[in-house]
């Protein structure tokens, strides 16, 4: 069998290591392997194999790594631009899926018919543009132990201005349940997390949802992860952290998709000399929107931490040096932080992430919640006194840091073999092979879902 999977830019980790994962499963009832292939646009592909000659020229073209083979296919805008009016996104979804079926008719022409498809899927809204404004307003949901405040909801469920963003998400979860509703009850969702880290919400959806906790993927080999950018100087950071005392580094990264203002990097710099830390920064070259370096000209001279451009995550939140971890809290740096056992700093901005911030906080108590000024800038000294607060050593830091060690130990627990990811996947495989043989139902994708947002 083969598994597709289309996703956007910020999973992309995630699904590669995913895809791996399913293609290393052993064939136990002799139907055969899995073969795992992803597809991505072509702009995404060029950047996660930059190195294959003179770069992709076609969507046909194909890469692979001996597990898993990588088809991308041309959504239109092969430079990397974004489409952002109705007409550009329609023309947009209409090239997705042209080039998609070119993909899979390519692969059932080479005896790899898929079987199934993995796609990304947007999490299903709650009607509270009517209570947006109410900071006090909040929301009782099954499987968490404390209520939903307003500015803990993901940020496209609060739109109340009326966004082009906003119209998107929800026109695409709309076009989402109406595809779900026409897969029935066989329909299988694979969910980014494990069993032990959302025992009662995993429960509660699988009262309406055939749901499948497959894992926070974390592959232990630094060879098999993908980066979108460039950290050749990875032998430079890691000697750096290894010469620092355990747990006194305060690693600083706002993913992939945030970008640094002047007025921001300024504020970070003052938290940075106010907390007199060691610290390691990832600032990407694309992640500037302005001149920034002069704002950090004075950390730096003085000698008392590093900037990088990017940087191995799982090998930095490993390292014995690593006390803290200040972060934008998407969710894959979020499970990433949880599996390695490293307490946080949460500043969320968009998306989910003010969701994951609360989970980190209030549910799982591994971390604190960075509050922004009144003009929506993470000022300094609140940087210092949420790192105080989780490496000063006091009874909350030990808390903390006590909490994120019993995560770790679930975890690892998760993601051993035979463990209840793995026979979460297993079970995915097995039903999708018994669902082959007998499908007959329409599984094309529908177009909304081929925006990338």
């Amino acid at each position: 069998m083969t598994i597709g999977c289309k996703l956007g830019l910020p999973n992309l980790q995630w699904y590669c290591v995913l895809a791996r994962r399913l293609a290393q499963l052993q064939d136990e009832d002799g139907s055969g392997p899995v073969l795992a292939t992803l597809s991505v646009p072509l702009f995404t592909h060029r950047r996660m194999f930059p190195l294959s000659g003179d770069g992709v020229k076609s969507e046909e073209e194909e890469a692979a790594d001996g597990a898993v083979s990588y088809a991308p296919y041309s959504d239109g805008l092969d430079d990397g631009t974004r489409a952002t009016d109705p007409d550009e996104r329609a023309r947009r979804r209409r090239a997705s899926s042209k080039s998609l079926a070119a993909v899979v008719a390519r692969l059932a022409a080479r005896g790899r018919p898929v079987t199934c498809v993995v796609c990304s899927l947007i999490l299903p809204s709650i009607s509270s543009t009517l209570h947006a404004a109410d900071p006090a307003f909040e929301v009782t949901l099954p499987g968490l132990r404390r209520p939903l405040r307003i500015r803990d909801f993901p940020s496209f469920l609060v739109d109340t201005t009326g966004t082009e963003m906003g119209k998107i998400v929800n026109d695409a979860v709309r076009e989402l349940f109406q595809f779900m509703d026409q897969q029935g009850p066989s329909t299988q969702v694979l969910v980014n997390t494990f069993e032990g880290l959302e025992p009662a919400a995993l429960a509660a959806m699988r009262q309406h949802l055939d749901v499948l906790a497959v894992r926070p993927v974390l592959d232990s080999s630094s060879e098999a992860r993908i980066h979108l950018f460039d950290h050749a100087g990875a032998a430079e950071y890691m000697q750096w952290l290894g010469a620092q005392p355990e747990t006194s580094v305060v690693y600083i990264s706002f993913g992939s998709v945030w970008t640094y203002n002047k007025r921001q990097m300024e504020e970070i710099a003052h938290g940075l000399r106010q907390c007199g830390r060691p610290y390691l920064l990832v600032v990407r070259k694309d992640g500037r929107q302005e001149d920034v370096s002069r704002c950090l000209d004075g950390v730096v001279r003085e000698g008392q931490g590093l900037v990088v451009e990017w940087c191995d995550q799982p090998a930095v939140l490993s390292h014995p040096s690593v006390g803290c971890f200040v972060m934008h809290c998407g969710w894959n740096s979020t499970l990433e932080a949880v599996a390695l056992g490293v307490p946080v700093v949460a500043v969320p901005s968009m998306f989910d992430q003010p969701t994951n911030a609360f989970l980190i906080e209030e549910e799982w108590a591994g971390g604190v919640r960075g509050e922004r000024n009144g003009e929506g800038a993470f000022a300094g000294a609140e940087l210092a006194r949420c790192v105080e607060m989780v490496m000063d050593g006091g009874a909350r830091a030990v808390e903390i840091r006590e909490r994120v060690e019993a995560l770790k130990g679930t975890t690892r627990e998760a993601m051993s073999s035979g463990g209840p990811a793995e026979r979460s996947l297993r079970s995915f495989v097995m039903a999708t092979k018994v669902t082959d043989k007998s499908c007959t139902k329409d599984t094309t994708i529908p177009p909304t879902m081929l925006e990338s947002i």
